[in-house]
């Protein structure tokens, strides 16, 4: 679909935030208005459709994207999606650890040590850490906890939390990040350390780097997604 509307502007009702071209609402896939909770994140969608030239590209849209997914797939059964994304936290990347070689170890301990500490205070509860693939289970009190979490959230947050789960295989790392305990940057080193490491050390990787890169850039989309959803403080729809 080429570019069709010459005005971009954001109408607000008690729906939300809302995305107009030439006056009429933008709406998802599945027909439902696209309705954001705020107008930050309304601006940065209206922003992602008046950068259009020529040809929709959904890959470079990915905030609209992400709304769309909030509204037409986590919004209809959000317990459901909150349970399924919380099962990440019974193998969690961060538990699970290289035994060799000491330089590998050493970049681990110092990106995920700091990160399961956070969470071993902020939830209360212990992790379960390994050395190798083989899956060591987490303390059942842990994984309620954190499936807690999770299903305590809206449809935007829980669309936004997906990939940045997805991508980095950590339930522990995208909570950090989530509730302000972790920047994106260092989120994002976090879960690409061993990836980054092995192109360190077998050097570069056209096909590596660009799927690496890929993952980069829709990883920190989510982040800016939740950025601009608000604190989880912040009520569910601005006045």
């Amino acid at each position: 679909m080429k570019r069709f509307w010459t005005e971009v502007a954001i109408s607000a009702d008690g729906a939300g935030h809302q995305v107009t071209l030439d006056e009429r609402p933008v709406r998802t896939p599945a027909r439902h208005p696209l309705a954001v909770p705020t107008r930050a994140l309304a601006e940065a969608i209206a922003g992602e459709w008046s950068a259009v030239d020529g040809e929709i590209d959904p890959r470079a849209m990915p905030l609209t994207g992400l709304a769309n997914a909030a509204i037409d797939r986590v919004a209809p059964d959000p317990a459901r999606f909150a349970a399924d994304l919380a099962r990440y936290g019974e193998s969690d990347l961060l538990c699970y650890r290289a035994d060799s070689p000491p330089s590998l170890v050493a970049r681990q301990a110092a990106a995920w040590d700091p990160l399961l500490a956070w969470a071993r205070r902020r939830f209360d509860r212990d992790f379960a850490v390994t050395d190798g693939l083989v899956h060591v289970a987490q303390p059942d009190a842990t994984v309620a906890r954190l499936a807690h979490a999770v299903a305590a959230l809206d449809p935007f947050r829980l669309a936004a939390l997906s990939p940045l789960v997805t991508i980095g295989g950590s339930l522990v790392a995208a909570l950090a990040l989530l509730e302000g305990a972790a920047t994106p940057a260092a989120a994002w080193d976090a879960v690409s350390l061993d990836e980054r490491y092995q192109l360190d050390q077998w050097g570069a990787d056209a096909e590596a780097e660009a799927a690496l890169a890929a993952k980069r850039r829709d990883f920190l989309a989510a982040a800016a997604f939740l950025a601009l959803v608000g604190p989880l403080d912040q009520l569910a729809h601005e006045a």
